[in-house]
């Protein structure tokens, strides 16, 4: 048979193919395609003869052979257009059935806690102010009255990020003061500020320590700024933050950075301050700390120590969740426990 008559069959066929006569529609589908289009197809086989054909019959056979492939490449794309079209009709989902939702998250306590605080301050007129949480030793330590030798340095274990010879030391942050140095250095008084992070300390995890937990810090700095003005601001914040009944004690203690220095303590939210294991039956909760910035740092950030004055205050943040929600184990908040995390969907 002629290569021309050869080619006519072909298109016929084609045009003749029908989808209704296929029983697994689409596996024959894809077999029409194979044959006419695939590698080792009719079209291949044909291209090859038309290799060998004279030059004076080329022309009008390639005419032909292009006719050849449109027609099955026409006839291909509405075999799949069919198919497609009967899978949609044969769908057999209930589209009356109810959605499946993915189940919400929430706000994690700590963050919940958190802003709750930072709304607290903001209401008597402090901003935040944020910064990095890997410090150098200057805002670390040594603005903040901590000379090389002294002792302080001592309370809080630190990891070191570089620490060499003849080389400022540079170590993830144990507290956020160094927010405050920062501030001090860089803004003119009046300042007042908070400063809400993440502090590591080189510590052992347990139920009531942890190497990673957040702080906030409070700063006040301006013109006569007394210890009267630290403790209303500490009772406006321990009644806003635990109730109106809650009542404060302020204790003396010891801070590199601040002088005169307290410890702060709430009357027992749980036992109403009668006793109880929580208070270790004291009726007292402490909560942070706090006291005048010392005039040595004030100096050593560029502010005459003469002319104003001011206060810090500091808290834990998982300290005050702890409180306020009864939570028993620090571990808890970075644990991802669902369990623990779904009991908290519904603050605000």
């Amino acid at each position: 048979m002629s290569m021309n008559n050869l080619i006519s069959q072909y298109i016929e066929e084609i045009r003749n193919a029908r989808i209704e006569d296929f029983k697994d529609k689409a596996a024959e589908v894809e077999k029409f395609r194979v044959r006419f289009l695939g590698r080792k197809g009719v079209m291949t086989e044909l291209f090859e003869q038309f290799k060998t054909l004279p030059n004076d019959q080329k022309k009008d056979m390639g005419i032909a052979l292009n006719q050849l492939k449109n027609a099955a490449l026409a006839k291909v794309e509405e075999f799949k257009s069919f198919v497609e079209q009967a899978e949609e009709l044969n769908d057999t989902h209930d589209l009356t059935m109810p959605a499946d939702f993915s189940q919400r998250g929430s706000r994690h306590v700590l963050s919940v806690t958190m802003n709750e605080i930072a709304e607290i301050f903001a209401r008597i007129g402090f901003t935040v102010e944020e910064s990095v949480e890997i410090e150098d030793d200057w805002h670390l330590f040594s603005a903040l009255n901590f000379p090389p030798d002294h002792p302080a340095r001592d309370m809080q274990d630190t990891f070191f990020v570089q620490k060499e010879e003849g080389k400022q030391d540079i170590a993830l942050r144990t507290h956020t003061s160094s927010v405050q140095v920062r501030v001090m250095e860089t803004h003119k008084p009046p300042i007042r500020i908070i400063a809400p992070g993440r502090v590591f300390r080189n510590e052992a995890i347990s139920a009531r320590a942890h190497c990673i937990f957040h702080q906030v810090e409070a700063l006040y700095v301006d013109k006569k700024v007394t210890f009267a003005d630290l403790k209303q601001t500490l009772l406006y914040f321990a009644k806003e933050m635990f109730g109106p009944d809650t009542q404060i004690r302020l204790r003396p203690s010891y801070f590199p950075f601040t002088e005169p220095s307290a410890e702060m303590d709430i009357s027992c939210n749980i036992c109403g301050g009668k006793g109880c294991n929580i208070c270790k039956g004291t009726g007292w909760l402490e909560i942070l700390g706090c006291g005048m910035v010392d005039p040595n740092v004030l100096e050593a950030c560029g502010i005459d120590s003469k002319e104003y004055s001011g206060f810090a205050l500091g808290m834990g943040v998982e300290r005050m969740a702890m409180l306020k929600y009864q939570i028993r184990d620090l571990r808890l908040y970075f644990e991802n426990d669902l369990r623990f995390l779904h009991q908290f969907d519904n603050i605000i």
